[in-house]
């Protein structure tokens, strides 16, 4: 099998090269097309002109964009390209309604969907370290997994179409709560005049530890934000669980207060900056 890729950002870049690294990877395509060609130069890959000459290039396409409308764009820009056989895996984080619509579009081409957004941030896509939660047939699943194993340590079957994206907004509620605890905890270390690296050393061993502690607690003790996990997007994601509670006439606070909280921060100029931006707010309030 050969694989594609559409989308060469944060994560679908680290997905391209490790199919690349593995004799995978046949095509790409990117919306910016100096994006595109760099890889093409840099992996040998051919650098195409469109989504459907991706989808006609390969037997697997591999997508990662940004937003719910980008999806589905993308869906019906490489439909013409898919032939009976050919397997969409989209690794974008979107609305579970908006992955049984992009299913129904590929299947109406004779293609196979299958829903597997991923956790891990970009330092898992390079590493080809992700958790996959997949929804779909899980014997399409199994049929594409020797082009799985370059890009993740597990792809989880979670069920049907939809099941992946609903797992994944599991995760992203977490995320925002554990982020939440560290910034809080790690401001209240620096007004107590605590050596912040010291600090995460420490909580590492214990009850406290987690990723985001021992990943971005370095750049918090140092009150540097590069994007890991930009949050403008995290905060688009959690937009998306709360339509879905909207829906049922329900909500979640620590939702709304993480909206809140990075409203507040884009609205100053820090989207772009990684979700620990919110020690930003948590250490003005402490002071």
């Amino acid at each position: 099998m050969k694989a594609g890729v559409i989308g060469l950002g944060a994560m679908g870049n680290g997905i391209a090269a490790n199919l690349a690294n593995s004799s995978l990877l046949s095509a790409v395509w990117n919306r910016t097309q100096e994006k595109a060609d760099a890889f093409s130069a840099e992996y040998n890959v051919a650098a195409v002109g469109s989504p459907a000459q991706v989808a006609a290039a390969t037997d697997v396409v591999f997508i990662s964009v940004s937003a719910d409308n980008d999806l589905l764009g993308v869906i019906d820009d490489l439909s013409e390209g898919l032939s009976p056989g050919s397997v969409v895996v989209d690794t974008s984080t979107v609305a579970p309604d908006t992955a049984r619509e992009a299913a129904q579009r590929v299947r109406s081409a004779g293609a196979e969907f299958l829903d597997a957004p991923v956790s891990g941030g970009p330092e898992g896509a390079r590493q080809g370290s992700m958790v996959m939660m997949v929804g779909g047939d899980e014997r399409v699943l199994e049929r594409i997994q020797p082009l799985l194993d370059p890009i993740c340590t597990a792809a989880h079957h979670m069920g049907p179409v939809g099941a992946g994206q609903a797992t994944k907004a599991v995760n992203q509620i977490m995320v925002a709560g554990i982020m939440q605890g560290v910034a809080a905890g790690l401001a209240y270390g620096k007004a107590q005049d605590l050596e912040l690296d010291q600090v995460i050393e420490v909580l590492s061993g214990g009850a406290g530890n987690n990723w985001q502690l021992v990943q971005r607690g370095p750049n918090i003790a140092r009150a540097i934000f590069p994007p890991g996990f930009k949050l403008a997007l995290h905060r688009k994601d959690l937009d998306i669980v709360r339509a879905e509670l909207a829906q049922q006439g329900k909500g979640i606070e620590l939702v709304e207060r993480a909206i809140s909280d990075y409203d507040n921060l884009i609205e100053r100029g820090y989207g772009d900056e990684d979700i620990s931006a919110l020690f930003r707010l948590r250490q003005e309030e402490i002071g």
